[in-house]
């Protein structure tokens, strides 16, 4: 069975939805092998998915669209002899490769005028398909394939190897009192953000009732979640900027609950099966949700959300700002922890 590449998206959260499409193929065709061309982060993810034989790291930067190293690129997998491509971005240039890979059958929405580049060009029905894992998935049908519900979900694996070696090189105390992870950064922008202040009166809260409380980002989230800190006194443990993307999923496994807004690591954690409340503001749970059966989503759902901008347009942020603390905690109550998994 010829193998099939996969030319991956570039954010975190995609890149884990993606895995559904992964586990789509390998249902069709069990012994196919699955290869992934995408951006270096993304082995993190991609090593942790068993349908996936290997990844390949793509050399260019997002938006960089250098031809000549496209083509040398192509050129070097022909010799892997793709059957299959799937081209998950939408744009002209995620197509190059594949192209000149001289993969047989070049699979993807059409996006920015990809006739010829894609052989298999779709139309894109985002009313028949409104989520992005809908759209990823029906990519691993043939044309006109029904697609059936619910989709299967993303299931990230992680080693108890690894999650020791994260939590040891952290310095990290593993005990018996449960675990609540923040994510409060959101990589698109503020408007996605529920606001420190809230993070931090959860988080006093949990403490006070003996709980450990993690805060988890990149090193773009520290002025963020040194607030928080600062806000509880220092009680939390700020991981944010500390860790690898490997690390931070190793870690979000140990986890008893997760309290996270709209971002990539929200659905890491639903990825890895954690008890989770997702705080949505100016984008939509029915186009990106968790995709857990064990998650609960927030929101106010205000006339003016979802917006979908980086930026609150009105100034106000109401859609996050009114959306008390105590709400997150009420559902925390409601949420039967105790039968959470230690990973």
């Amino acid at each position: 069975m010829s193998p099939i590449l996969v030319v991956g998206p570039s954010w975190v959260g995609d890149m884990v939805m993606a895995q559904s499409l992964f586990k789509t193929l390998k249902q069709r065709s069990p012994e196919a092998p699955i290869d992934v061309l995408a951006p270096a982060w993304s082995e993190a993810l991609t090593t942790r998915m068993p349908e996936v034989r290997r990844s390949i790291v793509m050399p260019l930067g997002h938006g960089q669209l250098q031809l000549r190293e496209r083509y040398r690129l192509g050129r070097d997998l022909r010799a892997a002899g793709y059957g299959q491509a799937i081209v998950l971005p939408n744009s002209w240039k995620s197509a190059l490769i594949p192209f000149f890979a001289g993969i047989p059958r070049r699979t993807g929405y059409l996006g920015e005028a990809r006739w010829g580049l894609l052989n298999d060009a779709r139309r894109l029905d985002k009313l028949a398909l409104p989520m992005t894992v809908q759209r990823f998935v029906a990519l691993g049908l043939e044309p006109g394939q029904h697609l059936a519900e619910p989709q299967p979900l993303p299931a990230l694996s992680v080693t108890q190897s690894s999650v020791t070696q994260a939590a040891q090189r952290l310095q990290l105390e593993l005990d018996s009192r449960p675990i609540l992870a923040l994510c409060p950064g959101a990589e698109f922008g503020a408007a996605k953000r529920w606001p420190e202040e809230h993070y931090a009166e959860v988080a006093k809260s949990l403490i006070a009732r003996g709980w450990q409380v993690w805060l988890f980002g990149s090193d773009k989230d520290i002025a963020i979640t040194t607030t928080i800190n600062r806000e509880t006194g220092a009680a939390c443990i700020d991981l944010a900027g500390r860790t690898t993307l490997a690390e931070a999923v190793d870690l979000l496994s140990l986890a008893t609950l997760v309290v996270t807004n709209d971002s990539g690591l929200m659905h890491v954690a639903a990825a890895l099966g954690r008890k989770l409340i997702a705080i949505y503001g100016s984008s939509d749970p029915g186009f990106t949700p968790p995709l857990s059966d064990t998650a609960r989503i927030l929101r106010l759902g205000l006339e003016c959300s979802p917006c979908f901008q980086r930026e609150c347009p009105l100034g106000h942020l109401k859609c996050l700002r009114e959306l008390p603390p105590e709400r997150v905690l009420q559902v925390l109550q409601e949420i039967p922890w105790q039968e959470a998994s230690p990973c």
